[in-house]
C-alpha cells in the first residue's frame, strides 16, 4: 500500500492529546456556548456561587417561605404579652326621670364606670407562648430547608447547562478533524486513489457529526431557558455558565452524611412542629379549665341632694356543664400524631436515600478514575499510532474515521459519567442536607 500524505493540520488535531473539557473555562469554548442564539441578549457567563446568589434572592418559591416569617412573628408578639385576654372598659350613662305626685318629674344624671380582666388560670398563657415559639422555629427551618432545595435545583440545572456546553465543545473538535478528513478524502477520490465507499462514508460521518452539533446546540437552549427561569432573569436572557464539571468535593464519608442528616433543616423543622403540636394539644387541654373574669367598677346613683357612691367588684366564672372544648382537643390531637409521622417518614427516608445514593457515588468515582487513568490514554495512543500507520499507507481514511469515532466515544463516555457522578453527588448532599452545614463548592 502506498504511504498516505496527511495534511499537516489534520495530523496536528489528530496528534493533539485527548483532552475532556471538564476542568476548563466552558464559557470560552468554540461551542458556542459563550456566543448567544440568534436574537438572544449577549450575557456574561455565571459561576455556582453566582447562579445560587441570584436565585436566593430572586426565587418565588424563597421569597413565599420568607413571606411567612412576619405571620410567625406576629403570633410569637401576641403570645409573649402580658395577658392573652385584653381588658375591657365599660362606662355607663344613664337618666332617670323619677314621677313625683303633683309635681314635676326628677330628672337624674347616674354615671358608672368599670374594667373588667379576664385570667387563664390553668398555664394557658405558657402553652401558648411555647407553642409559638418552636412554630417560628419550625419556620426558620423550613426557609433553610427551602434554601437547600433552590440549591440543589440550581445546581442541577447548571451542570445540565455545563454538560451539554462540554459535549458541544468535544463535538466540534470532533466535527473539525471529520470535516477535513472528508474534503482530504474527496480530493483523493477525484484523484482516483480512494474509491467512491471511502468518500461517502467520510461525507456521512461530516454530515451526522453536524447533525449531532445542531441537536446538542437545541438541548443548550432549552437547558439555559430553565436555568435562567430558576433565577428568575429577564424574558429572554439565556444565562451562560461557566465552571468545572468534575468533582471538587468529595471528603466526606457515609457516617459523617448520616450525621449531617439528623441535622438536616426539614428534620428540625419537622422536630419543632411535633413540639409546637405539643404545646398546642397541652394547650387545648387546659382551656378546658374556665377562666375567671374580675370585674371592678365605680358610680354614683340617686338624688342629687343623696347621691350614693357604689363600688362593685364581681367574679364570674363559666361552668363547663356541656362544652369541655373536645372538638379543639382532638385536632390538636390529630396535628401532633401527623408531625410524628411525617418526622418519622422523613428520617427513615433520608437515611435511605443516602444508603442507596452512596454506593452509586463510590460506583461512579471508580468509573470516572477508570476513563481518566485507562481508558483515555490509550484512546489517545490508539489515535497517534493510526496517524503513523496512514501516513505510511498501512490503514485507509476509513480506518482513521473509526479510530476517531472511539475517540469520541470516549469523550462522550466521560462526560456522561462526569455529569452523573456531579447529579449523583448533588443528591446526596441534598437528602444530607450539606449545604446546610457546609458551604458547597
Amino acid at each position: 500500500m502506498r504511504p498516505v500524505i496527511v495534511p499537516l493540520a489534520i495530523a496536528a488535531i489528530l496528534l493533539s492529546p485527548i483532552v475532556v473539557h471538564a476542568g476548563t473555562d466552558a464559557g470560552g469554548t468554540e461551542s458556542g456556548a459563550s456566543q448567544t442564539q440568534a436574537g438572544t441578549p449577549a450575557a456574561a457567563p455565571i459561576t455556582l456561587e453566582q447562579s445560587w446568589r441570584l436565585a436566593e434572592e430572586a426565587n418565588a418559591a424563597l421569597r413565599l417561605a420568607r413571606a411567612q416569617r412576619a405571620a410567625a412573628e406576629g403570633e410569637m408578639a401576641d403570645a409573649s404579652g402580658l395577658l392573652w385576654n385584653n381588658p375591657r372598659l365599660s362606662v355607663e350613662r344613664v337618666r332617670r326621670d323619677v314621677p313625683q305626685t303633683g309635681m314635676a318629674s326628677d330628672t337624674r344624671r347616674e354615671a358608672a364606670i368599670g374594667l373588667e380582666q379576664t385570667f387563664e388560670i390553668a398555664g394557658q398563657q405558657g402553652w401558648r407562648r411555647k407553642a409559638a415559639e418552636q412554630q417560628l422555629q419550625a419556620l426558620e427551618a423550613s426557609i433553610e430547608e427551602t434554601r437547600l432545595q433552590v440549591r440543589a435545583d440550581v445546581e442541577q440545572r447548571f451542570v445540565r447547562v455545563l454538560s451539554i456546553q462540554e459535549r458541544i465543545a468535544t463535538e466540534s473538535a470532533s466535527l473539525k478533524i471529520i470535516e477535513d478528513t472528508a474534503n482530504s478524502t474527496a480530493k483523493r477520490v477525484a484523484a482516483g486513489e480512494d474509491s467512491r465507499l471511502d468518500g461517502n462514508l467520510a461525507k456521512v460521518e461530516a454530515v451526522r457529526a453536524r447533525n449531532q452539533i445542531g441537536s446538542l446546540q437545541e438541548q443548550l437552549t432549552q437547558a439555559r431557558a430553565e436555568l435562567g427561569a430558576t433565577l428568575q432573569l429577564p424574558t429572554g436572557e439565556l444565562p451562560v455558565v461557566t465552571g468545572t464539571l468534575a468533582v471538587t468535593e468529595a471528603t466526606y464519608t457515609l457516617a459523617q452524611l448520616q450525621q449531617s442528616a439528623a441535622a438536616r433543616p426539614l428534620l428540625r423543622a419537622l422536630e419543632h412542629r411535633e413540639q409546637a403540636a405539643k404545646s398546642r394539644l397541652s394547650l387545648e387541654r387546659a382551656a378546658r379549665v374556665p377562666d375567671l373574669t374580675l370585674a371592678l367598677s365605680n358610680g354614683r346613683e340617686g338624688p342629687t341632694a343623696a347621691r350614693e357612691r357604689l363600688t362593685s367588684l364581681t367574679l364570674s366564672l363559666p361552668l363547663p356543664l356541656f362544652r369541655r372544648n373536645a372538638g379543639a382537643v382532638g385536632r390538636a390531637t390529630s396535628e401532633l400524631t401527623q408531625a410524628q409521622i411525617e418526622q418519622d417518614t422523613e428520617r427513615r427516608n433520608s437515611h435511605a436515600s443516602i444508603a442507596a445514593l452512596w454506593p452509586q457515588f463510590q460506583s461512579l468515582n471508580a468509573r470516572v478514575d477508570a476513563l481518566q487513568t485507562s481508558v483515555l490514554p490509550a484512546l489517545e495512543e490508539n489515535q497517534r499510532l493510526s496517524v503513523k500507520a496512514l501516513q505510511a499507507g498501512e490503514i485507509s481514511l476509513v480506518q482513521l474515521l473509526l479510530v476517531n469515532r472511539q475517540v469520541l466515544d470516549g469523550r462522550r463516555d466521560m462526560l456522561d459519567a462526569l455529569t452523573e457522578q456531579r447529579m449523583t453527588q448533588i443528591a446526596l448532599r441534598q437528602a444530607a442536607g450539606w449545604f446546610a452545614t457546609s458551604s458547597a463548592k
